[in-house]
Formats: structure tokens, C-alpha cells, sequence
């Protein structure tokens, strides 16, 4: 899957919606979308993973394409299974952070560590994304709306 890249300048310190997935079942496919709403206490809307402090999950572009680079091979980033995929905001030790998302307002509650189906999806993916982050971060809606494929994402403090 080709994620779509930023388009025009992006201000320092803002960043970028790439890509937004909702897995609507459990172990299941990650269907790709332009846009999505999100609810606070539930996450977003058509997504299984409602409620919760797990109701939406993040990876940053940039870690995804070095993550691919060392496997050695183009790595489609639908396969992390995560809901967003941001590009120009670190998420490394950002727990507790207020990220904000176009109009919307994720509470960062913690990093998404890599389980076994990284390993089914390519071997090694799973150590590899194990240090630092790199398997992402989950949080809480804690202000909805319509999110878009190309809004600005930022910290909120």
C-alpha cells in the first residue's frame, strides 16, 4: 500500500496525518480510510478495540520507513496494525502527552509494544521494533471529531 506523503510546508514542530486504519474485528484486516471519527471514552467509531485506554494506536512514518530499510525489503505499514500513522512528531517517552490530531485530542497512555504477529508478518520485525518506541504509542480520545488523512498533528501543551 502506497501511504500518502505530506503535501505543501509543514511548520515547524506540527507534523502530519499520513494514514488512518480501523480494524472493524478482532484479528482482523486493517481496512485503510481518507477520514474517521473519533469519540471520547470509545475511540474510533467502526474500529473493535472500543473503551479502554487502548482506543486508538500511533506509529510514526519515520520509524516505520528505518524499520522497513533494516528488514531489507518495502514493509507495508498496514501490517503494524496500528490506527494512525503520523509523520514529524516524535512519540518516543511521550506518555501522559495530549497529542493533538486535526480537531481532535489523543491522551498518550503508554507504548504499543510489538507482539507475535510482527514475527508472521516478517521475521525479526518483532525485536526490531521492540527498543525505543518504535512499536508505537495507544491512547485515549479525550476531544472528537472528523479526522482527515493530511491534518496537522502536534503536541497539545
Amino acid at each position: 500500500m502506497d501511504v500518502p506523503r505530506p503535501t505543501g510546508d509543514v511548520p515547524q514542530n506540527t507534523g502530519q496525518l499520513l494514514a488512518i486504519w480501523i480494524k472493524r474485528t478482532r484479528r482482523g484486516p486493517m481496512d485503510a480510510t481518507s477520514e474517521a471519527r473519533l469519540l471520547p471514552t470509545a475511540g474510533l467509531v467502526g474500529n473493535a478495540n472500543q473503551g479502554g485506554s487502548r482506543q486508538v494506536t500511533v506509529i510514526e512514518a519515520e520509524v516505520w520507513d528505518r524499520l522497513s530499510r533494516q528488514a531489507g525489503t518495502d514493509l507495508d505499514p498496514a501490517i503494524r496494525r496500528a490506527n494512525l500513522m503520523i509523520k514529524g512528531v516524535d512519540l518516543r517517552d511521550s506518555r501522559g502527552r495530549g497529542l493533538r490530531v486535526g480537531e481532535c485530542t489523543l491522551r498518550i497512555r503508554g507504548e504499543t509494544k510489538p507482539c507475535h504477529r510482527m514475527d508472521e508478518a516478517h521475521a525479526g520485525l518483532r525485536e526490531a521494533m521492540a527498543p525505543d518506541w518504535a512499536g508505537g504509542t495507544y491512547g485515549e480520545v479525550e476531544d472528537g471529531g472528523t479526522i482527515r488523512v493530511g491534518d496537522p498533528v502536534c503536541w497539545s501543551e
